[in-house]
C-alpha cells in the first residue's frame, strides 16, 4: 500500500526567532461566537478552547488570538487609541497566494493589497471593526536597512505575480498552517513620539522606521516590525474607554531572561511580557 506523504510544514518565520515577539492577542466582543466564526472562516483560525468567557484561536499547536465575551460593550471608537490592526504572519508566500485565491473565490471583502518590500499583505475589517492583516514576509535576509532603519514601502500588491506564485507552490488554501503567528501588531495611539519613548523605555525595542511624528515601527532582533504605533485618526486620543470593543491585551514572549511583567501605554492598552 503506498503512504502518502504529510505536506512539509514550512519553517517558523523570522519574526519568532528574536528576543521578544508577539505571543498572543486578546479581543472583547459584542458577540464572541460571530466574530470567532468570522476568524475560522475567512483568517482559517482554528478553535482551540474555551476559557470561562473567552474562545481561544490558533494555528497548528499555537495560540495566536482569544476573543473575550462582552455583551455590555460599547462598539469601538476608531478615532480612540486601540487596535489598528492584528497581522498573521503566514510562513510562506504560497501560504498567502493561496489565501489570495482562496478570497477571490469566496468574494472575501477586503479592505486593501499592498507591497511593503519586506512583505506582501493584504487587509480586511472584522464584523467589530478590528483591523487585520494577512502577510508574508519576504526572505529577511534580502531586506534593505539605512542604517538602523529598515526600508518600507506602501506600493500596489501584484496580485497576479502572487497568484502564479501560488500555482507554482502546488496545493490550495484550507486552513491557516502550521506556523502561522501574529507577526506584528499595530496600535492606535494619541502619539507616536510618546509610544516610542514607551517601548523603547518599558520594553527595550529598537526603531526600525518612522514616517513623520504620526507612526513609528519597532521590533527585537532586527525584525521590520512586531509593533507598529499610529496617530492617524487617534492624534491627542486620552485613555481608553474600556467598556468598548476591541484590544483587550497584546502578549508577547520574551527570551532575555527578565520576569514576566504586565505594562500599560500611556493611553491604556494593556501589554504582558511572559518569559520562556
Amino acid at each position: 500500500m503506498e503512504l502518502k506523504q504529510s505536506p512539509a510544514v514550512s519553517p517558523l518565520p523570522f519574526a519568532m526567532t528574536t528576543p521578544v515577539r508577539v505571543a498572543r492577542v486578546g479581543l472583547k466582543s459584542r458577540n464572541a461566537e460571530e466574530l470567532a466564526h468570522y476568524y475560522r472562516t475567512i483568517v482559517g483560525l482554528q478553535e482551540m478552547g474555551r476559557r470561562n468567557r473567552t474562545i481561544v484561536l490558533g494555528a497548528g499547536d499555537r495560540e495566536l488570538l482569544e476573543i473575550e465575551q462582552f455583551s455590555s460593550a460599547k462598539p469601538d471608537d476608531p478615532r480612540s487609541a486601540g487596535l489598528y490592526h492584528t497581522a498573521f504572519l503566514l510562513p510562506s508566500r504560497g501560504d498567502l497566494a493561496h489565501w489570495a485565491r482562496h478570497a477571490i473565490d469566496k468574494q472575501i471583502p477586503v479592505a486593501g493589497a499592498s507591497d511593503h518590500n519586506v512583505s506582501e499583505a493584504i487587509y480586511l475589517t472584522d464584523p467589530e471593526g478590528n483591523g487585520i492583516e494577512i502577510y508574508a514576509d519576504r526572505p529577511h535576509e534580502g531586506w534593505q536597512w539605512n542604517g538602523s532603519r529598515v526600508v518600507m514601502g506602501t506600493e500596489a500588491l501584484d496580485v497576479g505575480n502572487l497568484l502564479d506564485a501560488g500555482k507554482q507552490a502546488g496545493g490550495e488554501w484550507l486552513t491557516a498552517p502550521q506556523n502561522t503567528v501574529v507577526g506584528h501588531v499595530h496600535l492606535r495611539v494619541g502619539n507616536a513620539q510618546q509610544a516610542e519613548t514607551f517601548w523603547h523605555q518599558e520594553l527595550g525595542f529598537d526603531t526600525v522606521q518612522s514616517y513623520g511624528d504620526k507612526a513609528v515601527f519597532l521590533s527585537t532582533g532586527g525584525y521590520h516590525h512586531h509593533i507598529a504605533a499610529n496617530s492617524w485618526q487617534s492624534n491627542r486620543a486620552e485613555k481608553r474607554d474600556l467598556d468598548r470593543t476591541g484590544l483587550s491585551f497584546v502578549a508577547l514572549e520574551d527570551e532575555r531572561g527578565l520576569p514576566s511583567r504586565t505594562f500599560e501605554d500611556p493611553w491604556g492598552n494593556v501589554v504582558t511580557t511572559s518569559k520562556i
